[in-house]
């Protein structure tokens, strides 16, 4: 071959190379201006292969190798089966009833959790709740290889269990085969719903200040040096099989005071009363789990200091706060099983001062989604949807485990899509209907190498609009500040520190900046 013909040929093959960049470039460059309206809603507590995981097209379970699936000890070794599930796979008083003897010696593997051969309980039964905190869900991640869920759960095989759903069986499934469905979104921070929301709206992490010196002083966590994992205490079992890990203490905070597992909002509705004749629109601030108000900068004020309209709406937030108020909050929230079920940790907007009760823009903002959603409902079939809105099911209608089944919420955000789809503001509308973060249900996908928050386990993520590729699996690398890239290109906001410092964790670590979630739409230029 002479010299002519192979430099022909290295021309061409940098041609090839460089296609894929230069796509993403001129994607990039679309003109958003066609999308007036961004929907976000946010359901609780799936993995990506808990419910994808054999959807045509993704990267998901049918590509996982045996060796690849198995689940380690605490000591290293390979589990010669997974663990029990402790305390039983469906909580008491729930048929079927699968208890924990029932679940002994379950093969080392991912299994079905509704598998007509095996427990057969079917989507439409509420399995118990597992772990999903901060440092459990780094030590189960090990570095990529996902192979400590089992060891350091608190429900042991449990969190192999998936489901085998089609576009007969879950209505969004039908719904992501019919727009796009990202196989490669990532939870934004490791751990929980609280931090995860948080994150959702601020790419930030809640402090609380001189906390060695306050109520919370007993919940801040006893780390080992890594800085990753929780110290185990004396008495922790050996095995897996023994039972769940004990800990010198796994609190809501770090060491550093960040609080990043569960902890109460200062304003009502909270899962903490007022103080003992204080005033009864706050949270009682001497209670160990109530967070001092934050004071970051949120998307919420990009948005405002732009003039873009935008609005949180949570579904039974107004029954939820007269509940709180009238101090009968246990038949609102906070009680299993129960309908609403409303959960104040997933209110992110609660915790920060610029949304204190008596502000302006709390009145504006922060909006009652109605009971079974209907005040939302009614929004989208008047068109009177902000061009900014979130939106946050009432908890039994979130798919949350422990509390709720995978049906009713999917079923009722399936249903809120059928509304939307027949929305005046539906021609120029992007919705995103994704997880907070996993539940601790393990997925086989390593997430990226990001900073020190995250990014956490693989959720699902569909982009439903009609901007959006049909029947397209993207998979682009995004996170849960993907939803804030993409509002903040469409109305040209500044960026939220956040943003800027995932990004720059990703590329010192080998890693592609996360997507805008442009590259799931089709918009004309």
């Amino acid at each position: 071959m002479n010299k002519k013909s192979i430099h022909a040929r290295l021309l061409a093959l940098v041609a090839m190379l460089a296609l894929p960049m230069a796509c993403n470039a001129l994607q990039a460059q679309s003109d958003l201006s066609p999308i007036n309206n961004i929907v976000v809603i946010y359901a609780e507590n799936r993995s990506f292969d808990n419910l994808y995981g054999y959807f045509p097209g993704a990267d998901g379970l049918q590509d996982v190798s045996a060796a690849h699936a198995r689940q380690l000890d605490r000591d290293g070794s390979v589990l010669p089966t997974l663990p029990k599930i402790w305390n039983g796979l469906t909580q008491r008083g729930i048929t079927p009833a699968v208890t924990e003897t029932m679940t002994a010696n379950l093969p080392n593997s991912p299994f079905a959790i509704d598998d007509p051969n095996g427990f057969n309980v079917p989507m439409s039964v509420a399995t118990r709740d597992l772990y999903h905190r901060f440092y459990e869900n780094q030590v189960q991640i090990h570095g990529g290889k996902n192979d400590m869920f089992a060891a350091y759960a608190d429900s042991g095989g449990l969190v192999m269990g998936h489901y085998r759903p089609n576009a007969s069986t879950l209505p969004l499934w039908k719904i992501a085969q019919q727009y796009t469905l990202a196989d490669h979104f990532f939870m934004g921070a490791f751990g929980g719903s609280f931090l995860n929301h948080i994150w959702l709206i601020c790419a930030c992490v809640p402090y609380y200040p001189h906390a060695d010196q306050s109520p919370a002083s007993g919940s801040i966590s006893a780390v080992d040096a890594g800085g990753v994992s929780l110290t185990l205490a004396p008495n922790s079992p050996v095995s897996a099989l023994a039972g769940p890990p004990k800990y010198v203490n796994s609190g809501t905070l770090t060491p550093d005071f960040y609080a990043v597992n569960t902890m109460q909002p200062p304003y009502q509705p909270s899962g903490n009363r007022p103080a003992p004749g204080g005033d009864t629109r706050y949270a009682d601030p001497s209670k160990a789990t109530t967070l001092p108000p934050q004071t970051q900068p949120t998307i919420g004020e990009l948005l405002s200091k732009a003039g873009v309209s935008w609005a949180w709406y949570s579904g039974a937030w107004d029954a939820a706060l007269a509940a709180a108020h009238t101090h009968t909050g246990g038949t609102i929230y906070g009680a299993k099983m129960s309908r609403p079920n409303f959960q104040p940790h997933h209110q992110p907007f609660n915790y920060f001062a610029n949304y204190a009760p008596g502000t302006h823009a709390r009145a504006k903002h922060l909006r009652d989604g109605g009971m079974d959603g209907s005040e939302f409902i009614k929004a989208i079939d008047t068109g009177t949807l902000p061009q900014v809105a979130f939106y946050k099911p009432q908890g039994n209608l979130s798919q949350h485990p422990g509390y709720t089944d995978v049906d009713s919420g999917d079923q009722h955000i399936a249903d809120v899509i059928t509304h939307l789809e027949k929305s005046p503001q539906w021609g120029h509308m992007v919705v995103i209907v994704t997880y907070d973060e996993n539940g601790g249900f393990w997925d086989h996908m390593a997430p990226p190498q990001g900073d020190r928050w995250g990014p956490g386990s693989r959720i699902p993520a569909l982009i439903i609009s009609p901007f959006a590729k049909k029947g397209y699996v993207d998979h682009t690398p995004y996170d849960t500040t993907s939803i804030l890239r993409l509002i903040t290109r469409r109305f040209s906001l500044s960026a939220l520190p956040g943003l800027a410092a995932r990004d720059a964790a990703l590329k010192r670590n080998g890693a592609p900046a996360m997507g805008d979630l442009t590259n799931a739409l089709d918009i004309p230029r």
